[in-house]
């Protein structure tokens, strides 16, 4: 499999794209007035406890305070114990809020998730700081190993590796994916760069006033190349010389055998043009996907839930009713997969399949799906199929979808995706008019609406508007304003 990664940078932007046998697979944008949080470590204060909810909000110099849940807060085991803190997945029951903290208490935090919507940065004080191939995990006392990592032997032989590297340090790891295969200097290199880190990042929290960071992420650049620059990666190219150059010297430094995998692109076409990114980012936005059997899914994206809806088109099969549902659900899967992670949906999604009758066919589709998912980096989960042919799933993002990133909701519709009929504002304008007339005193009145509003009132209801001045004993006169959208209008008292 021939896969890229795409590093186009702008003025205030930088975007980048993973790309498999020329399909985009992921886009990732950061603005330089809006980066995200996610990773940053930051000293806060409690500033409401809530026991009803068993969560705190916590002020960290963010526009809004963040949320931190009781199970988010690292305990310390109990007298005499040992091994990990408590809180930390270990499945003894979590305690009251308020045993925990107090308002006014200052407490250093990490954000797990950036504002989305309407809701603040959720937080924990499970602090974990990654490398290439370890994620470091101060408050645990653990050896762990990334469940993708699947190989029996390899598991083992990384924790044989580790072991004596960590020595009696107080501090937890969790081996990385990307560890699978690399040898011993690679993975001691990384021991000793977290050791640094954690170092800074604990004098920092020393002198560090509420509200200020302490540890910042990775720009997107270097993050991106950090947890998905492989051997399977042929090339990473960059279109800007200056993050050529930081990058070259990340890579060096982590990965010098992939050296030779950074080039810098120096071509006049921009880098997402010559790669039909762009277009892909553009069709991403829209919420239908054709398939290439005719079929389509409509992809709708609500505040709770992400539904996809899947549909025959155009595709008729060439044998039967149930041949032909069946292809184009398998068709429909391996599309839904790759959407879900282009746009980075996240949280409960509902995946409507076209009925099947055949249960191996129904086998088949969800395994399909789930194939697609597994290069997926987001967690996912997907439940069977209920008798109605609906997947349940989740998939964990830490990050704004694409959409809600790019885009904003439409000023006309307020995000509704519907407009209200001419015929409906027509009728809508005669009853503001009725009621003003009731209220106030004029001896004509003037309506101001959209000119495809006006246009339908003078020609199609013209013997209504005549029964409407006899019925009030008052002029009315139209006026088309052409900046008007079809469902604003004023009626002025003259």
């Amino acid at each position: 499999m021939s896969e890229e990664i795409l590093i186009n940078v702008t003025p205030r932007e930088t975007r980048v794209a993973v790309v498999e046998n020329g399909m985009l697979q992921e886009v990732h944008v950061e603005r330089a007035l809006k980066r995200g949080y996610v990773g940053n470590v930051y000293k806060g204060r409690v500033q409401r406890v809530m026991p009803g909810m068993q969560a705190v909000f916590v002020e960290i110099g963010l526009d809004r305070a963040a949320f931190l849940h009781a199970s988010d807060i690292v305990r310390p085991p109990p007298p005499g114990g040992e091994g990990e803190a408590a809180g930390n997945g270990n499945g003894g029951s979590t305690p009251s809020i308020s045993e925990l903290v107090h308002e006014g208490q200052e407490i250093v935090v990490q954000v797990v998730k950036d504002p989305i919507g309407t809701k603040g940065a959720r937080l924990s004080t499970h602090l974990s700081i990654p490398s290439r191939y370890l994620v470091l995990l101060p408050q645990a006392r653990t050896l762990g190993v990334s469940v993708r990592i699947e190989d029996e032997s390899e598991r083992q032989r990384l924790k044989d590796v580790l072991t004596p590297l960590l020595g009696e340090k107080p501090l937890g790891y969790i081996v990385r994916t990307n560890a699978e295969g690399q040898s011993e200097e690679s993975l001691a290199f990384d021991v000793t760069y977290l050791g640094k880190v954690w170092r800074v990042v604990q004098e920092n929290i020393l002198k560090a006033k509420v509200g200020e960071r302490v540890y910042e992420e990775l720009s997107l650049p270097l993050r991106a190349l950090r947890d998905s620059l492989n051997d399977g990666i042929e090339k990473v190219r960059v279109d800007s010389r200056e993050t050529f150059e930081k990058v070259a010297r990340f890579v060096h430094k982590f990965m010098p055998v992939l050296d030779d995998r950074i080039e810098h692109y120096a071509g006049e076409r921009p880098i997402f043009d010559l790669y039909g990114v762009e277009d892909e980012i553009q069709r991403a936005l829209r919420k239908e996907v054709p398939l290439k059997s005719g079929g389509y899914l409509i992809v709708d994206q609500t505040e709770a839930m992400t539904t996809v809806d899947v549909n025959t088109g155009g595709y008729v099969g060439s044998r039967n009713l149930e041949e032909t549902v069946y292809r184009t659900n398998l068709e429909a899967a391996q599309a839904a997969s790759r959407q879900l992670r282009l746009r980075n949906l996240g949280g409960i999604i509902i995946i409507d399949f076209i009925d099947m009758i055949d249960e191996e066919h129904k086998r088949q589709v969800l395994r399909m799906l789930e194939k697609g998912l597994a290069r997926d980096h987001a967690k996912t989960t997907v439940y069977p199929m209920s008798a109605l042919g609906l997947v349940e799933m989740t998939r964990k993002r830490t990050t704004e979808s694409l959409e809600r990133q790019l885009c904003e909701a439409c000023p006309t519709c307020s995000g509704r995706g519907t407009l209200k009929t001419a015929e409906t504002v027509t009728y809508e304008i005669f009853r503001e008019i009725t009621r003003a007339v009731r209220q106030f005193n004029a001896e004509k009145l003037l309506v101001m609406a959209s000119p495809k509003v006006v246009g339908r009132i003078l020609e199609e209801e013209s013997a209504a508007v005549a029964e409407l001045e006899e019925f009030i004993s008052k002029s009315i006169r139209f006026q088309a304003e052409e900046h008007y959208s079809q469902e604003q209008f004023d009626v002025v008292l003259l």
